[in-house]
């Protein structure tokens, strides 16, 4: 059996983890020999308590790579895959973009904490890689647009790596919630996947039908209008210069590769054609079943309705400034036929809110969505995120939070089991 160790930042409460445990074969084992998780400004860290509940607490980190990378490199052991959801505050959707800070942004530069990892293990560093964000990356900052993802790209093909990406919508492959993210897959300089994409005649090729995230995720055949660029400069230059003749459109589309600073990106569209898990299938239907606080009071479904309804009105700035706010509707209650809308890390508590699930059941109550089915949205084991490592029970409040902040396993089983057919 092939072993590929697997070193987990920024780990959560384990979604990759559980993604390439389930890829896992007779034939290639996915084996985790380290991992880091820590929220900063968190007084509980419940996301790596969860974690080393599920998964024990040898060779787990809850201190602040950017500490453990500068101070205590050594704790981090040589492996053969790098995985992670780095941060995405400061690039998510849920921000206007005067607040999308992008790498500069707190949460933003902990990018280089990946960066200086694979530097300095140099010969050594992690053959492949595996990493999530939300897909505002590629046009991130508003002022400069793909600027972040230019340096990213940049740095790691000074490191020696091919990069492949492609903004996954995991409803489109079957899975049961509408979430859509940017998957970077990285190949160092040596491995069999790096020699096969430059041996490849026609990049398009690689994108559409042959490379590993094309494997994991099939998209349609057809012509494919490709945009090719070279990323100039130092990475001080890139990250000053890049886009700042269009700062409003960004070069990268939603799949692409990046080979010795060559860029190919092209549009694509997926290919599927299987079963499909609706939030009807993953929701508990006995209502005896939910606490009752998760049922919507009738006297405050008007304030629901206002929040989820369309709206054309004046407001005011707390300067003073007088504009006009529109926004479209939304459904309500959720539509039971579809996989769900994208979970946020405001879905907890029982306060009216524009972006929580709300579903009908079948006696004609409203009520929003428990922690379990939140996990079941993101394909985590029932209750995973229950009980902490010190026996505490985590607030569900901090649940759904945690689920706002985690990927769909299914994406990750995905891509594990092409990565690994490859390999």
């Amino acid at each position: 059996m092939k072993k590929i160790r697997v070193v987990e930042l920024f780990a959560g409460v384990g979604g990759f983890r559980l993604g390439l445990n389930s890829a896992s074969d007779e034939k290639v084992k996915y084996e985790h020999v380290w991992s880091s998780q820590w929220e900063p400004g968190a007084s509980t860290q419940h996301a790596s308590q969860i974690y080393t509940h599920q998964f024990g607490a040898k060779n787990h980190s809850c201190e602040d790579i950017q500490k453990v990378v500068e101070n205590d490199f050594k704790q981090i052991p040589n492996h053969d895959l790098l995985v992670g959801g780095f941060p995405c505050q400061d690039y998510s959707v849920a921000r206007t973009l005067s607040q999308a800070k992008g790498l500069q942004g707190k949460k933003g530069v902990l990018w280089w904490s990946i960066f200086n990892i694979l530097d300095k293990k140099d010969k050594d560093a992690s053959s492949f890689l595996m990493l999530e964000n939300v897909d505002r990356l590629l046009k991130s900052p508003s002022g400069q647009r793909g600027r972040d993802f230019a340096v990213m790209l940049a740095s790691l093909a000074d490191l020696g790596y091919i990069v492949e990406w492609r903004v996954i919508n995991a409803a489109d492959y079957g899975l049961p919630q509408r979430r859509r993210r940017v998957f970077i897959m990285g190949y160092k300089n040596g491995t069999k996947i790096y020699n096969l994409i430059k041996k490849e005649k026609d990049i398009k090729n690689w994108i559409s039908k042959n490379g590993v995230i094309a494997t994991a995720c099939p998209v349609k055949d057809g012509a494919l209008n490709m945009n090719e660029f070279k990323i100039e400069g130092d990475l001080e230059k890139v990250s000053k210069n890049f886009s700042a003749d269009k700062p409003t459109k960004s070069p990268f589309e939603n799949s692409g590769v990046m080979i010795d600073r060559n860029v190919y990106t092209t549009k694509t569209a997926p290919d599927y054609k299987g079963k499909k898990i609706l939030l009807k299938n993953i929701i508990i239907e006995d209502e005896k079943k939910i606490p009752e606080e998760y049922y919507i009071k009738k006297e405050d479904e008007k304030r629901w309705e206002y929040l989820k309804g369309g709206k054309k009105e004046a407001r005011k700035s707390k300067n003073g400034f007088v504009y006009n706010y529109s926004e479209g509707p939304m459904a309500f209650p959720d539509s039971l036929d579809k996989p769900s809308r994208t979970i946020v890390t405001g879905e907890g508590g029982n306060s009216p809110s524009r972006f929580k699930h709300v579903i009908k059941t079948k006696s004609g109550r409203l009520r929003r969505l428990t922690p379990l089915e939140l996990e079941r949205l993101n394909m985590f084991p029932d209750n995973h995120t229950k009980t902490m490592q010190d026996g505490r029970v985590t607030p569900d409040v901090k649940r759904a939070f945690i689920m706002g902040n985690a990927l769909v396993v299914g994406v990750i089983e995905r891509l594990g089991k092409a990565l690994a057919s490859f390999i």
